[in-house]
């Protein structure tokens, strides 16, 4: 660990998804002469949520078909009010523009012979999801970037956001293949590393079971906390319902193609468009699942347009799962699962909270995409508050110098990841993330309860004071699993405060409490929102009211 390399940007940008690939781009166009670096913990070309293809731009305001203020209305619908309406009316005003940019790039869009778009409703009000046949999606914008002019720092962790009185001036990264630690000094920063998929503990034994990327440890969020930022919806404990014993979705892509949902008891369960909410309510709650997709009814074109859009655009890999398991979409059924419970700002409303900017309570701290608090965002959210704020970022750096980096932090790391490669011990670092995955999955994953989110909190604690003794961390790959499982305790710690907090059912089944089954809009009708406190471990709580458009 003695290895230190020191490098300069005007801008730099962890993480290298859709959010952060876009951010990257749009900083360039603003000004070519900005020094842009993304750090980007696997390889950027096919990293993040969208690692290849994607079917549809989840929110288009398309213009003579929705608005952005029936867009607003509708997502506060799906947040059962908790949500801040600026930034998602700047993400929705913006949308229909980002869609003609990525057709400029050459992005499929399918039109019908009359040149119309094929619009899907899958909000509660308006049609906003318009459907893409881009098999090579995330190469296209990787491509962008490289050629914009973007430098990629890949297999490079971001562990630390650095500041000087107050401001941002930097980050600490790891090399996870040499071990090298490389200190990126920069005017701003924009964290768009995703969120905690890899949170709780999936039924097939796996250490991995969401379709999110399988590096996202909420490394962000930890990053933005640790640096003194807010976080918010820490308690909207999110279960995806995909495909059995594959991280690959299929609920979305049959429904708005006519594709049935039955449940256990072949009760049809997809009329008026069933959220992954009610699908998981019905399999836990009403104990009625697993539930099924049948495809046999449609037409071959309609089969063939579902199989062409999991087999390519999502991945080879779903067509060889679906021949192992004589799974015939013309004759047979394909079984659901829900997954295990995860915190997601695109397809939830986890995050650091940011205003209509991108701009956290931090100077020169923005975030995007998933880690960034746009609630339920989906792809157009990535993009959009990516462009956002390199926008906000690129306008600070402006006229700014590099402050100095203080030292302290630097070498405070260094002893600690020192300390950290001298640990040995009979325990792997994967036996240790499972056992506390499998924690989680027991007392944080709805439904909840005072006993449970104490129990949760009583056993991060042992957690975090067994990673200075219990895990083996004998190589690069141990140590940077190391800081990862470090996010995962303390997004774990927060996840289970918020949720103690918040004394009401919302979201239901996320946010099921068994102990108040209610949901009760007069008392809590308002954001959850920590921030770390003046002594180590301490968390502040706080209640912030909705922010209105009007406001």
């Amino acid at each position: 660990m003695n290895n230190k390399t020191v490098i300069e940007c005007d801008v730099l940008i962890i993480g290298g998804g859709s959010a952060g690939s876009m951010a990257g781009i749009r900083a360039k166009e603003l000004n070519p002469d900005c020094k842009v670096i993304i750090m980007e913990k696997g390889d950027a070309k096919y990293s993040g949520c969208i690692a290849r293809g994607m079917d549809a731009l989840n929110i288009v305001a398309v213009p003579g078909v929705s608005t952005p203020e029936l867009y607003v209305e509708s997502n506060s619908i799906a947040c059962d009010g908790i949500m801040d309406e600026p930034v998602n009316y700047k993400m929705a005003e913006r949308s229909w523009g980002m869609m003609q940019k990525l057709i400029s790039w050459g992005v499929c869009f399918p039109t019908d012979e009359n040149g119309e778009y094929d619009i899907l409703q899958v909000h509660p009000k308006g049609k906003f999801c318009v459907t893409m046949k881009e098999p090579n999606l995330k190469v296209i914008i990787h491509k962008r970037a490289i050629d914009s002019g973007v430098r990629f720092l890949n297999r490079t962790m971001g562990i630390q956001v650095l500041t000087q009185d107050g401001r941002v001036t930097g980050v600490i990264g790891l090399n996870v293949r040499t071990g090298e630690m490389i200190v990126v000094r920069a005017k701003s920063v924009i964290l768009s590393s995703g969120g905690v998929a890899r949170f709780g503990l999936p039924n097939s034994g796996h250490l991995y079971g969401v379709y999110d990327y399988p590096g996202n440890t909420g490394d962000g969020y930890m990053m933005a906390y640790r640096a003194g930022a807010e976080v918010s919806g820490f308690e909207y404990t999110m279960v995806l319902y995909i495909t059995k014993d594959i991280n690959a979705p299929l609920l979305y892509i049959a429904l708005t193609r006519g594709g049935h949902v039955l449940n256990a008891h072949n009760e049809r369960r997809d009329k008026n468009y069933p959220s992954l909410k009610t699908l998981f309510h019905e399999h836990m709650f009403e104990r009625s699942g697993p539930m099924r997709i049948e495809l046999k009814h449609l037409p071959e074109n309609k089969i063939k347009e579902i199989e062409n859009l999991l087999f390519t655009t999502e991945r080879p890999a779903c067509e060889r799962f679906h021949q192992g398991r004589d799974n015939d979409f013309r004759t047979g059924e394909i079984e659901l699962w829900p997954t295990e419970v995860l915190l997601c700002g695109g397809h939830g409303l986890t995050g650091v909270r940011i205003n209509e900017n991108a701009e956290t309570n931090i100077p020169g701290l923005y975030s995007a995409g998933d880690t960034a608090l746009c609630a339920r965002g989906h792809l157009t959210g990535a993009f959009v508050i990516g462009e956002v704020a390199a926008e906000a970022a690129v306008e600070y750096t402006a006229n700014r110098n590099h402050q100095k980096i203080d030292n302290t932090p630097i070498t405070a790391f260094l002893n600690h990841c020192e300390k950290r490669m001298e640990m040995r011990s009979d325990v792997s670092i994967d036996e240790f993330e499972f056992k506390i995955r499998r924690i989680i999955g027991d007392y944080i994953q709805p439904p909840k309860n005072e006993y449970k989110l104490n129990r949760a909190l009583w056993w991060m604690d042992r957690f975090r004071e067994e990673m200075h003794t219990v895990p083996n961390i004998s190589s690069t790959r141990d140590l940077f699993k190391s800081f990862e499982i470090d996010n995962i305790i303390d997004c774990a710690t927060l996840s289970a405060i918020a949720s103690k907090e918040r004394k009401e059912t919302r979201w239901s089944p996320w946010h099921f409490r068994t102990d108040y089954p209610e949901q009760d809009d007069t008392n809590w009708l308002k954001h959850i929102v920590l921030s770390q406190g003046s002594e180590l471990g301490q968390v502040n709580v706080e209640y912030k009211e909705i922010i209105k458009m009007n406001q």
